[in-house]
């Protein structure tokens, strides 16, 4: 069965946030991602000291590659061409919508407006050869009719201006099926969230490092690389010690027993 390869693995610098609020802890956190292992990050802000030609620099001294960024959902509704801009000079091909912001899914008319601005700066970003993706959560699997608001935004946009980034702890905490997504998605998923889905003994529910939760990685993946995913990410919101401790848990799991 085809699988993603060890160069398409990425981790996404929000779960580094604390250690990248400056140039010198930006610099000393991409050194840590590199010796980890990893060859590609993704890239979620820049530190108020630096602009994206800095971030570039920085990226490149220390061996690394931008596999896409999660931008301002404002910015990237009202202001695609900047955007566009930090993009070429990251190297970057994709972009993700991160969070719908002041969305009310149950609300019609804030829907309609979410979807003509996704539509609107999708087609701006795919005429500058640039994907757009869709980052979901939990809310997006809320119920609307006979299907929900993820399907209806995917539906709704054409798969020319917006493509998926499916995150899969999110996927399962609303209730859906994460292999069914990503079939679902084959041609429109060039970003895939690695997140896994850790339970408590009392039930509770808590992000996890890869392989260490519920989530099937050995199915999953393969199923991945099937719908055409360029990278996938690792991402772990909340981390229950030392974050560079945890990603590297998940890298050492993904090389060893998945990845080629």
């Amino acid at each position: 069965m085809q699988t993603m390869k060890k160069n398409q693995l990425a981790v996404s610098l929000f779960t580094l946030r604390d250690s990248c609020k400056n140039e010198a802890g930006f610099r000393e956190t991409l050194k840590k991602v590199r010796d980890i292992g990893y060859t590609a990050v993704e890239v979620a802000g820049f530190p108020p000291d630096m602009n994206a030609a800095a971030v570039r620099k920085a990226l490149d001294d220390a061996g690394l590659v931008c596999s896409s960024t999660h931008e301002n959902p404002t910015l990237i509704l009202d202001n695609p061409a900047q955007v566009i801009e930090n993009l070429n000079t990251l190297g970057c091909k994709y972009t993700a919508y991160p969070y719908p912001a002041g969305v009310v899914f149950d609300d019609p008319a804030s829907m309609d407006k979410l979807v003509a601005g996704l539509d609107s700066a999708g087609a701006v970003f795919a005429k500058a050869g640039i994907t757009l993706c869709y980052h979901n959560h939990a809310h997006e699997l809320f119920r609307i009719g006979d299907s929900n608001v993820l399907a209806e935004i995917y539906r709704r946009v054409p798969a020319t201006h917006l493509s998926a980034q499916l995150d899969t702890f999110w996927i399962q905490a609303g209730g859906a099926n994460v292999a069914t997504w990503i079939k679902s998605m084959s041609g429109r998923l060039p970003l895939l969230h690695l997140k896994d889905y850790g339970v408590n003994p009392k039930g509770e529910r808590h992000f996890a490092e890869i392989g260490s939760g519920s989530l099937d990685w050995k199915t999953l993946i393969p199923l991945a690389a099937e719908a055409g995913c360029k990278w996938v990410i690792v991402e772990q919101d909340v981390c229950p010690g030392d974050p560079f401790v945890s990603i590297k848990k998940s890298y050492d799991y993904l090389v060893k027993n998945i990845l080629g």
